[in-house]
């Protein structure tokens, strides 16, 4: 793919999923990668994947939810490579339960890894990315940050807060006139295993919502959604949609409105949605 040639991109949550699969195709198409996540193992297995390709590689474990070691991070990356060019905030977590049901600290976790971690990631590599004179964020959302279902206040809040920062910041970069361009990602239904790792509360069943998700919902592999997002960071397009349920159900919100969309998707839920 042109255009990144030459360019340093970190990518988060680079173990696994959409992360691992940035990341390969961005070594494919001759970028240079900072990668990290909390899982080590499956790291590894993108930092040899990389290597095996002769993508120039620097793997990391970090925690996107600890502030100042990603302060740490970015600046060890600039010194590793001497620039930085773009960074992919796509490290999350998912969770499963109604608000009744679930803890503070369950919706705090998941605000602090899908939100506070793209909030740290951008505020730490903005100002590298602003220095390379052609920067770019691309923060991941998710479809459930274009609509809310029930069971996943969450997740919704965390993914819909991703949104409005990112549209914002890319807002922000133009008015100010900073050479970096910003894109927010709302993947659909992904072939991932988030919905294996995610938690849920007390008397869900994870394995179920986990095979709900998989058989019901995942339609995209993680190597066509980073095309997609690649191709989208290419053109600098603001927003991607990425899979065919994401489209169809961007345009269904649109004609059905809050309201329309609210009552069809909270009969749909109870035959997807696990109990």
């Amino acid at each position: 793919m042109e255009g990144f040639a030459g360019k340093v991109a970190v990518v988060t949550g680079a173990g696994s999923g959409i992360g691992q699969a940035l990341a390969v195709e961005l070594g494919r198409s001759g970028a240079k990668l900072a990668i990290s996540d909390v899982d080590t193992e499956g790291l590894a297995v993108t930092e040899e994947r990389l290597k095996a390709i002769g993508a120039p590689v620097k793997a990391d474990r970090l925690d996107v939810t600890e502030r100042e070691a990603f302060e740490l991070y970015a600046d060890a990356v600039k010194e590793h490579f001497g620039k930085v060019n773009q960074i992919y905030n796509n490290a999350g977590i998912a969770y499963q339960g109604d608000i009744e049901v679930s803890s503070f600290k369950d919706i705090e976790r998941v605000m602090d890894v899908d939100f506070w971690g793209v909030v740290n990631g951008t505020k730490a590599f903005l100002p590298h990315l602003i220095a390379s004179g052609d920067g770019h964020v691309v923060n991941v959302s998710s479809v459930f940050g274009l609509f809310a279902v029930p069971g996943q206040a969450a997740y919704n809040s965390a993914k819909f807060a991703v949104r409005g920062f990112t549209e914002a910041l890319r807002q922000e970069m133009a008015i100010n006139k900073h050479p970096v361009r910003v894109t927010c990602v709302h993947p659909g239904g992904i072939k991932t295993a988030i919905a294996r790792n995610a938690t849920a509360a007390e008397g869900i069943d994870v394995a179920e919502m986990a095979k709900a998700f998989d058989t019901k919902l995942a339609r995209t592999s993680p190597e066509k959604a980073a095309q997609i997002i690649l191709e989208a960071v290419r053109k600098d397009r603001a927003r991607v949609l990425v899979g065919a349920d994401a489209k169809i159900l961007d345009v269904l919100i649109r004609i059905t409105g809050s309201g329309g969309y609210q009552k069809l998707f909270s009969s749909v839920a109870k035959g997807l949605i696990p109990k």
